[in-house]
């Protein structure tokens, strides 16, 4: 989700404003001022829509560990081109930055969450996987905190704020090489054992590698030296249909729930409730906790109570949380009490997007294939994480004017059908290997008939067997007797 500060909005307009100005000799319109700020804020979903299409290509080519060093150049890159946007008076640059920063975010939830969770142990994979979830929402928090006036949301800073982005990407140039690449990968894609066990031995220790390196084996002769496969190709393959599905409804019930129109009601309601103008922005610094104190909750709960439960109760909370919404904001103006209940309900729904489908989404992504299918099932979920991102961000507007604060209504079902989708379809991972998984979904992806099938053929193969045998000892016997 992209949050843009109050304070970066007024600076970016001033600056769009005189750049036209002393440009052309002419005053920018406020249409044209509208078309300007639009293209900078939406092309940063185009480019994590080509970002995602790439991701996992060059996961493949480049190896996770490559692939998330060589990202780093394009965060860099962009960084510059957005701060130097400010003193060249070339608002083109801003543009051009916001689209590669787009594509840097695309094929790092691409390609990160994949990295961690091959790496990860069993019973640890949930709690690492959601690191994803953890600094996204860190990250958005500090970029609240450092975005404030006193800091860096002032008029004579702004352009340093917008360059902040490459000091993650000098962090993790700096330290990943350290880092061995995917044990998975080495073995799987690259059959490398050698390297995989140098691997693993660096991630678990010499004694206790052993049970990973068996696990990987597994895989990797059950996958029979099949190649990674291209997003395509998953549409057709019958023994991926209903991992596919969920990835599918499940990336698409994380955008489409209802947390924009939270963002966007957000500032609305903490007016009703008698907050100045001025103190807006320190209050929605609250919304940033919220969202960063439920990653960690959810990294800390996921290997003990189990995917399911936690993303069913999420959903299941954000339903409750609309209805009472749409209660508050309708009786608004009726009692002075009123508005304080749509702000805790504000903070409640963050609480539960952020327990449930906010982190454990990217998890379960990684979770639901096996190696060959893994990259394509991320590139497929990320190009549908940003065209709902983008198609929301267009017609949310339309929503919000349309069905005023009863926009919550449609939240509310698409919450509960996302709920009963999950309850129905995904079985729980927790503590299982990626090929147990697999199997779980078998009978789904083959129908429920395939293990009676399975187990006829084998009896028949058996009395087949049986009966050969019976004819060859019978044989034997008559040409003894000869």
């Amino acid at each position: 989700m992209l949050h843009i500060h109050h304070f970066l909005l007024q600076h970016i307009h001033r600056f769009l404003n005189e750049t036209w100005t002393s440009r052309y000799h002419k005053e920018l319109s406020p249409d044209l001022l509208t078309f300007l700020w639009s293209v900078i804020a939406s092309v940063f979903s185009l480019g994590g829509l080509c970002g995602a299409f790439i991701g996992g290509s060059m996961a493949i080519r480049l190896g996770r560990k490559g692939a998330l060093l060589m990202n780093n150049i394009v965060a860099i890159l962009a960084s510059i081109l957005m701060g130097i946007s400010f003193p060249t008076g070339l608002f083109e640059l801003l543009i051009a930055g916001r689209f590669l920063i787009g594509i840097n975010s695309g094929i790092g939830i691409c390609v990160q969450p994949l990295y961690i969770g091959e790496v990860a142990p069993k019973h640890l994979r949930g709690g690492m996987a959601m690191g994803t979830s953890i600094f996204l929402t860190g990250g958005i928090l500090t970029g609240q905190i450092i975005g404030l006036r006193e800091f860096l949301g002032g008029e004579t800073y702004w352009p340093l704020l917008l360059s902040s982005s490459c000091f993650p990407a000098f962090a993790q140039l700096l330290f990943l090489p350290w880092f061995p690449e995917s044990p998975r990968y080495l073995l799987i894609d690259r059959g490398d054992e050698l390297s995989c066990a140098k691997a693993l031995k660096r991630f678990h220790g010499s004694s206790e590698y052993g049970k990973e390196m068996e696990d990987i084996q597994q895989e990797h002769s059950a996958l029979d030296g099949e190649e990674p496969k291209k997003p395509w190709q998953l549409f057709s393959d019958r023994g991926v249909r209903w991992q596919l599905i969920s990835v599918i409804v499940m990336t698409m019930g994380q955008q489409l729930s209802g947390i924009n129109a939270i963002y966007f009601y957000a500032t609305y309601i903490f007016e009703q409730a008698g907050i100045s103008a001025e103190k807006i922005p320190y209050v929605t610094l609250g919304t940033g906790a919220c969202e960063c104190l439920t990653a960690l909750t959810c990294g800390l709960l996921i290997d003990y109570v189990g995917r399911r439960y936690l993303i069913i109760g999420g959903y299941l909370l954000m339903t409750l949380w609309s209805i009472v919404l749409t209660f508050s904001l309708t009786y608004q103006d009726l009692y002075s009490w009123v508005p304080y209940v749509s702000m805790a309900s504000i903070f409640a729904f963050i609480l539960s997007f952020g327990l449930g489908p906010g982190g454990i989404t990217n998890t379960l992504t990684a979770e639901l294939f096996v190696q060959s299918s893994r990259p394509a099932a991320y590139m497929i979920g990320g190009t549908i994480s940003w065209i709902s991102f983008f198609t929301i961000g267009m017609l949310f507007p339309f929503i919000v004017n349309g069905l005023k604060h009863y926009c919550f209504l449609v939240f509310l079902l698409e919450c509960s059908l996302v709920a009963a989708f999950v309850f129905l379809v995904i079985p729980e991972t927790k503590n299982k290997s990626f090929l147990e998984i697999k199997k779980e979904f078998h009978k789904l992806n083959f129908g429920r008939n395939t293990k009676k099938k399975e187990t006829d053929l084998s009896e028949r193969r058996q009395l087949y067997d049986e009966f050969k045998n019976k004819n060859l000892c019978n044989f034997t016997a008559v040409t003894k007797l000869q």
